[in-house]
């Protein structure tokens, strides 16, 4: 078994990062925290990597990885260093889930979804688990998944825009899934791994993932990986106030109007540069001079 490997930053090092999935088109509400992330990153003289989150291939689209990061280049984004793709990470994941599973953190699960509805409560994201394999797998039951044992006690951290959060992932998640019963590694593990192993200081992204940083946290010291600083950005949001995504049929970013879809970018996290800021590079240089994170919204946002 090989110990997960992390990077050690010196303090004063920025480093943020961008993680789409492939799952669709680039679109308004990814293209907002992108954005915002990558000004957090340059405007403190920071780097800014690129991964793809490609670890799910029922449900990622043929050609949507190549799309978007042509249109991010289209959009006269820079990053630093190599793309990382997951699907090419997988041994990592596995070695950080063998650890894991030889400290007495992880367990295997026997229990299919419906066995999970019927027997647990609600949580913040759907049931929860009922802690049914815990203790050991009953006779005749084979494992199908990998969870985490999570300990009791509530988990707290400072959100650098949305301020003290706390959960008790316990009781309001449960032990969460690892390693999925189809074999595919959950994405709880897989950040975690690789925002260690990229050296990550700080994660900028939506406030879609808020109730997930706990689990990530909870998952870090169990790795004994560094946890960074969490910052979350505020929702695009539909007219039915649903979070603006491909499941709610979001239209893709326009990579032939990218100096329009900058500016509504910046102005939807309430930067809107003056009329008089014409084309990519005065936009972004603007941005950059101006951006401030106090001044992005906190409210979900209309689109």
């Amino acid at each position: 078994m090989n110990a997960p490997s992390f990077q050690d930053l010196p303090a004063s090092a920025y480093r943020g990062r961008f993680a789409p999935s492939p799952t669709g088109l680039l679109h308004a509400g990814s293209l907002t925290t992108a954005v915002g992330s990558y000004l957090h990153a340059r405007s403190q003289g920071g780097q800014w990597l690129l991964r793809i989150e490609d670890l799910d291939p029922p449900r990622e689209v043929p050609g949507a990885a190549d799309a978007i990061l042509r249109t991010l280049e289209a959009l006269g984004f820079t990053w630093d260093g190599p793309v990382i793709w997951q699907s090419q990470r997988l041994t990592a994941y596995q070695d950080a889930l063998d650890a894991l599973i030889a400290s007495g953190h992880a367990y295997p699960c026997a229990c299919t979804r419906r066995e999970i509805a019927l027997a647990g409560h609600p949580g913040v994201d759907g049931v929860v688990y009922p802690g049914t394999c815990r203790n050991g797998l009953a006779a005749g039951k084979t494992g199908r998944a990998w969870r985490l044992h999570v300990p009791a006690g509530e988990v707290m951290f400072m959100d650098g825009h949305y301020g003290a959060q706390c959960q008790d992932v316990a009781h309001q998640v449960g032990d969460y899934v690892l390693k999925r019963a189809d074999g595919l590694f959950a994405y709880q593990l897989a950040v975690v791994v690789d925002d260690a192993w990229q050296g990550i200081s700080e994660v900028v992204r939506g406030a879609d993932l808020l109730d997930s940083t706990p689990r990530q946290i909870v998952l870090q010291r169990a790795l004994n990986a560094p946890t960074p600083r969490y910052t979350h950005l505020p929702l695009l949001v539909n007219a039915a106030g649903e979070k603006l995504s491909k499941q709610t049929l979001a239209p893709a970013i326009r990579p032939d109007q990218a100096a329009d879809e900058l500016r509504l970018a910046l102005t939807r996290l309430n930067h809107a540069p003056p009329a008089d800021c014409q084309g990519l590079d005065e936009l972004w240089s603007w941005a950059l001079a101006h951006w401030s994170l106090a001044r992005a919204p906190a409210a979900p946002v209309p689109v």
